[in-house]
């Protein structure tokens, strides 16, 4: 990095249960191996501390996990209140912030790269951002409501959409602040930011950064930390 760089704040919503999981806590406070996922997760962050400024994490109100992590004793670890939606959730965070540009990032994506995040912060330090993702592989089929296949779908210029995810922070702000008023159903940054014009960039990560979303992943997600030597 330049000397004239200005570090990034990161986002972190960790204010969901997981339902999937089908577990009796949320999921970020499941254990892989010593650790629990969230703190595996803001650990990539707070090691790159040549480019990453303060970690701001949004807990539920009635979290009654957190407090127990040792993150909590970190200066560079923040904490706000989520929402009842992500969106909420991020809002907060990026209210709580302060660096020009933020990285939102799930916080069950224990297995993201550091090369990748300075990639992305690299190439999409600018008016449109940019998120990172991984090529689709699989053929792509459409179905009906009924399940029948309809269409298959190609697969050229298709990706799926990773995070972190890198905007402008007030930029973000505002096109959260109108789709919240738009009631528009968002799935992630990049959405907000494409309904308010911008047409942020796909930046190439590993497709090793996955989200544990079922009980299945924790195992994957083992598996790609002790490649990285993680574990």
């Amino acid at each position: 990095m330049d000397n004239n760089f200005k570090k990034l704040d990161v986002v972190i919503p960790a204010a969901g249960v997981g339902k999937r999981m089908r577990a009796d806590i949320p999921k970020q406070y499941l254990k892989l191996g010593n650790k629990t996922i969230l703190e595996r997760t803001v650990d990539v962050f707070l090691q790159m501390e040549s480019c990453i400024a303060d970690i701001i994490i949004a807990i539920g109100e009635q979290d009654g996990y957190f407090s127990e992590l040792n993150l909590t004793a970190n200066p560079r670890v923040k904490v706000c209140y989520g929402g009842k939606e992500r969106l909420n959730s991020v809002l907060n965070g990026l209210k709580t912030a302060s660096s020009e540009y933020v990285l939102v990032h799930d916080a069950a994506r224990p297995c993201v790269q550091p090369d990748d995040i300075e990639k992305l912060i690299s190439e999409a330090c600018n008016e449109h951002g940019g998120i990172l993702v991984s090529r689709v592989a699989d053929t792509m089929k459409r179905t009906d409501a009924d399940g029948r296949i309809t269409e298959t779908v190609s697969r050229d210029k298709l990706f799926h959409a990773l995070t972190p995810q890198l905007f402008n922070r007030q930029k973000l702000i505002h096109a959260y602040e109108k789709a919240i008023a738009q009631n528009l159903v968002l799935t992630d940054e990049a959405s907000a930011m494409e309904q308010d014009g911008y047409m942020p960039k796909a930046v190439l990560g590993a497709a090793s950064n996955i989200k544990i979303t079922e009980p299945f992943d924790i195992q994957l997600a083992e598996f790609f930390l002790k490649l990285q030597n993680r574990w």
